[in-house]
């Protein structure tokens, strides 16, 4: 049951439980080091800096030991959970974490541990239009604006695919804390793999927003991307994490 006389609740949960190896590092991604700081805590500042959100389970490794100091040296409402191969099964791990905390119909945000350029403004915007009721939430994405070509398994270009319609994903992506459990409970009931929380949503029949987010909210995932992550980082102005 909803809290009294209360809206509902934010509550964020961060997969970093994966290895990143396309990176090629000795470290996870997660962890590298960005102007003097680890990625993942360029990557917490926003969801850490705004007072919607109630709290924030970071979901890491079994073999993870950086994370409790990190943690410990940022804000105290971060907790710890454990994850699973996947990222749907560290999603669920950070939602089982949250059941004794978040009521049903409370968001959830669901931001990549390697996203360290997520700026406000798209936070905003995804609270406002993932709130309107002909959706059950929604996705921050960016259209796709380079021209797409198909491939066969020899690099051969088999044709070009229209871009019209097209987004690419980004995070965070918020749903309700009830609506996004039953659909990946589903998702791993099925043995389906999901690759975002929307497509969970998807496959259930729940109507999802795509919200136009910002661009240069980056992904890591090769090595160049950290020399990028910087300057998108010195052009937001970014003066340290929270």
């Amino acid at each position: 049951m909803m809290r009294a006389a209360e809206r509902p609740g934010a509550w964020a949960v961060v997969p970093a439980a994966g290895q990143g190896l396309r990176m090629g590092a000795s470290a996870p991604k997660q962890y590298l080091d960005l102007l003097g700081r680890p990625v993942l805590v360029w990557s917490l500042q926003t969801l850490c800096d705004d007072a919607r959100i109630r709290g924030i389970v970071l979901v890491i490794g079994p073999e993870d030991r950086r994370a409790q100091a990190l943690v410990e040296s940022i804000r105290p409402t971060v907790k710890l959970a454990v994850g699973g191969a996947e990222r749907q099964d560290s999603v669920r791990a950070g939602l089982a974490a949250l059941a004794d905390q978040a009521d049903p119909e409370d968001w959830v945000l669901v931001h990549d541990a390697a996203r360290p350029c997520f700026h406000r403004a798209d936070l905003d915007r995804l609270f406002e239009r993932a709130a309107d009721p002909a959706f059950a939430g929604g996705v921050l994405a960016a259209p796709v604006a380079d021209t797409l070509k198909r491939a066969d398994a020899d690099g051969r270009v088999t044709g070009t695919v229209s871009r019209a319609g097209l987004w690419r994903a980004l995070t965070p992506q918020m749903f309700r804390f009830r609506a996004l459990s039953q659909a990946l409970a589903a998702a791993a009931q099925a043995g389906i793999t999901v690759t975002d929380e929307a497509q969970a949503m998807e496959r259930m029949g729940h109507p999802v927003a795509v919200i136009p987010g910002r661009a240069d909210n980056l992904k890591i995932t090769h090595p160049d991307d950290l020399a990028l992550a910087q300057a998108i980082l010195a052009a937001h102005g970014a003066v340290g994490p929270c």
